[in-house]
Formats: C-alpha cells, sequence, structure tokens
C-alpha cells in the first residue's frame, strides 16, 4: 500500500510539473483521456444546462402516455465522432430538428467552463451537422507547428490558430492580403514566415522595402526583384502592370475555345494554360505602403498618384494573371489619399497585429467582421506575434506565427535560391547579393513570439 501511495504522489507531481511546464506533453500524457470522460459524463447535463436540447418528438410523449411510461428527457445533439488531437478534442456533433448552429456558437463560452477546457470554437460541417473544437490549454502561448503540414501550390502554412489547427495562406483562394501592426507587434516575423513558406515553391517573389530595404534586402537571394526607395517601386509596379498585359495576351490566344475542348480545359487565368506555358506566378511584398502613399511635394504626389494606380490595377486584375499582393503596413486609413479605400476592397485577406488606434483596426475588419475590430485592439503588447485573421467570409481567427528569426529566414532563402526565377520584364529590378547578406545578425533583440 505505501509503494502504491508513493507511485500515486509521483504521478501525480509528474502530472504537475508537466502541466506547469509542459503543458503540450500532459496533454498527451494525461489531459486528453481525462477531457474525453469528462465531456462523455458531463455531456447530456451540461447541454441541458445551456439550452441546448430540444423537447422530445410528440409521437414518444404519446408512446409515453398510452404505455404508462415516464416522459421521455430533452434530447441534446447527438455525437457522432469524438476525435482527440494533439491539442484538444474535436467532437462532431448532428443537431435536433429546430436547433441552429448559432445555438453551439452562442454557447461557446459556457461549454468551455462545462467542460473545463481553454477553449472552444465551433464551425458548420454541412447542414445540420457542427464541429466544435476544444483547446486543452494555450496553444498560442508556445507555437509549436505541425510537423506535418498539407502545402501544394501557393498554399502555404504561417501560422496556428487558437483552436490548434493551422493558418494557411492560399493565394489561389484569397489572391490578396493586407497586413497591419504596430512597431514590435509582431508583423516583421509573420513576414519571414510567408517567405520562408514561399521560398521552396516555383513562384516569383518581388519585394518593395522603402525603409532602404533592412527588412527584405537580407532576403534578396530568393527574390526577382526588390525595391527600396519610392521612385524604383514605382518603376517596378509599372513593369508589373507590363507584365499582367503580356500574360493576358498569352492567355487569350491559348484559351482553347473549340468545340471539342472541354468546358473545364477553357484558360480563363494562368492555371488553365499547359504546364510547359504556364507563366510564374509573382507575389509582391510591400513592407510598408505608407512610404508609398506620402508626398511632400507636387512632384513626389504625381509619384504616388502613380504608385497607387499600379496597386489598384494588379489588385483588380493581377490574379488570372498569377500576380498576388501582400500589403504590410504599421497604419492603413484614408488619410493615406485618395484610392486607399479602393486598394483596401480588393484586398479580401485581413491580418491586424497590435494596432495603436482604434481606426486602423476598423480599416482591416470594419467592413467584412465588426466583432473582430475589438479583438485585434486588445491585443495585449506583450504578446508579440499574436494577431486576428479574418476575410470576406466574416469569419476571423486569432493566430500567432511561430518565431523565425532573420538568419533562419536568410538561411533558407539561400538553399532554394537556385529556384528564383530570372524574369526579363523584371531583370532591372533583380537585387546584387554579395557579402552584405552574410552580415545579417543571427536574430531580433526581441523575438517576436516565444
Amino acid at each position: 500500500m505505501t509503494a502504491f501511495t508513493v507511485a500515486l504522489v509521483l504521478v501525480v507531481a509528474a502530472a504537475g510539473l508537466l502541466r506547469w511546464r509542459r503543458p503540450a506533453w500532459y496533454w498527451l500524457a494525461f489531459g486528453v483521456t481525462l477531457a474525453a470522460l469528462r465531456v462523455l459524463v458531463r455531456y447530456r447535463s451540461v447541454m441541458d444546462a445551456c439550452g441546448l436540447t430540444v423537447p422530445p418528438a410528440r409521437w414518444r410523449l404519446s408512446l409515453a402516455r398510452a404505455t404508462n411510461r415516464p416522459i421521455p428527457e430533452p434530447r441534446p445533439p447527438r455525437i457522432r465522432r469524438l476525435r482527440p488531437t494533439r491539442t484538444g478534442l474535436v467532437l462532431r456533433l448532428k443537431l435536433r430538428p429546430g436547433q441552429d448552429v448559432f445555438d453551439i456558437a452562442a454557447a461557446s463560452d459556457r461549454l468551455r467552463h462545462s467542460f473545463s477546457m481553454f477553449g472552444v470554437t465551433s464551425r458548420e460541417v454541412r447542414s445540420g451537422v457542427v464541429e466544435v473544437r476544444m483547446t486543452g490549454y494555450d496553444v498560442l502561448k508556445r507555437v509549436q507547428m505541425p510537423a506535418a503540414s498539407e502545402t501544394w501550390s501557393m498554399r502555404v502554412p504561417v501560422a496556428l490558430r487558437e483552436d490548434g489547427s493551422v493558418h494557411y495562406r492560399d493565394y489561389r483562394a484569397i489572391p490578396h492580403a493586407l497586413t497591419l501592426g504596430a512597431t514590435e507587434s509582431g508583423k516583421s516575423v509573420y513576414q519571414r514566415n510567408l517567405v520562408a513558406g514561399l521560398a521552396p515553391l516555383d513562384v516569383a517573389l518581388v519585394g518593395i522595402d522603402c525603409k532602404q530595404g533592412v527588412e527584405l534586402f537580407p532576403l534578396a537571394r530568393r527574390f526577382s526583384a526588390l525595391a527600396d526607395s519610392p521612385d524604383t517601386a514605382a518603376e517596378l509596379l509599372d513593369a508589373l502592370v507590363a507584365r499582367m498585359a503580356d500574360v493576358y495576351r498569352l492567355i487569350r490566344t491559348q484559351q482553347r475555345i473549340t468545340v471539342d475542348v472541354p468546358d473545364a480545359e477553357i484558360a480563363a487565368d494562368i492555371w488553365g494554360l499547359p504546364d510547359e506555358l504556364r507563366p510564374t506566378p509573382v507575389v509582391v511584398l510591400v513592407d510598408e505602403v505608407a512610404e508609398l502613399a506620402l508626398y511632400a511635394t507636387k512632384e513626389e504626389e504625381k509619384r504616388r498618384d502613380r504608385i497607387i494606380t499600379a496597386l489598384v490595377r494588379l489588385a483588380q486584375l493581377g490574379r488570372a494573371a498569377g500576380i498576388y499582393l501582400e500589403i504590410c503596413g504599421q497604419r492603413f486609413g484614408s488619410e493615406l489619399g485618395k484610392g486607399i479605400t479602393m486598394l483596401r476592397a480588393q484586398l479580401t485577406g485581413r491580418t491586424a497585429h497590435r494596432l495603436n488606434d482604434e481606426t486602423s483596426a476598423n480599416m482591416a475588419f470594419g467592413d467584412i467582421a465588426p466583432d473582430a475590430v475589438l479583438a485585434a485592439i486588445q491585443i495585449p503588447a506583450e504578446l508579440r506575434g499574436l494577431a486576428i485573421a479574418g476575410d470576406a467570409s466574416g469569419g476571423w481567427h486569432r493566430i500567432r506565427a511561430p518565431h523565425t528569426s532573420l538568419r533562419q529566414a536568410v538561411n533558407l532563402c539561400n538553399r532554394y535560391a537556385d529556384r528564383t526565377p530570372d524574369l526579363p520584364e523584371l531583370a532591372p529590378f533583380r537585387p546584387t547579393t554579395g557579402t552584405a547578406t552574410e552580415l545579417v545578425p543571427s536574430a531580433k533583440a526581441s523575438p517576436a513570439t516565444a
């Protein structure tokens, strides 16, 4: 009995130590079993307390009265599957007649407390079926990306969501995006993860960094074109507009609209062209959009209008030509001048790190997800890298990118430097790589994520 007691004390102590120091290990060793038992045992009573049950069917009531049996209890949604994951549990529910997916979403906070979980989110899989994802610990406190992520053409993993799933940047689904964040909010680390994910793919990277290139020029070996000033950026954007026109002419000549060609094979963008004819897709990263929109003289105002016009054209027409925009900045508001709100309307994806003012949060989410505005301005300063990601569908998530130092990003870009395509239209803007790339410090003084 004494040996059993000692062993029990050691197990409890080990569990407590793991829960404090290594919550992911604790979850896999102890938490997942305890949480699954807790959900199954409490399920009916919790659903009843949260108002997620429906009265029994009339025929059941009639049958109970006719046979003099007890009245059937209210029925909760039926559990179709309970699946453990490395961060929590996934519960798939079949809704009863009269229930709605918004009922589950509204009760998420009560379910979190009742099942003693860290977080609960829900989404509709199909009509009448809801997937409830429950996390057992704070997965965003120490981001650990899964060892194997689904990566394919123009779809790369960049961050982890609060429900434990991977947040992807899919350029085929969301061609253009806006990323906002104040100084030291983690925006640069998010951008590095994006470049690191795109580096192994067959894609051309084009950068515009008006801070004299301090953010993007260390990664120059993987970039097909780089601009470090507004003047160079204007010329580079004009070259991209000209490339877009050339690609559209190629698509027009190769559309294959004869009667013997199936509908699925008619080309309306570069992805409908044969592999040997398909132009290389281009991702344009703008590090600080405000530097392109500010002006002090008449000549600078003309240059500014030229730049914004080119960006709007690329945002409106670039998707089919395989040109995708990734606009970043600390501040994005209508005071940047005409054309800014038109540009914002074309940027479907929105990501906001910690912001210094509510106006920028409204510019990011006010037109697509008003609930995300409050979440964006409540990000604490000590949680660098935490962000709110949304899109035009109105849905949004809390995400956090894993910390990637500048040295790690440089090494990855150097490793895949041979995959950098040489585009004739952008040849004048091809960066010259020398010893400067090797002098990059190993990391920032303050990492964006722990």
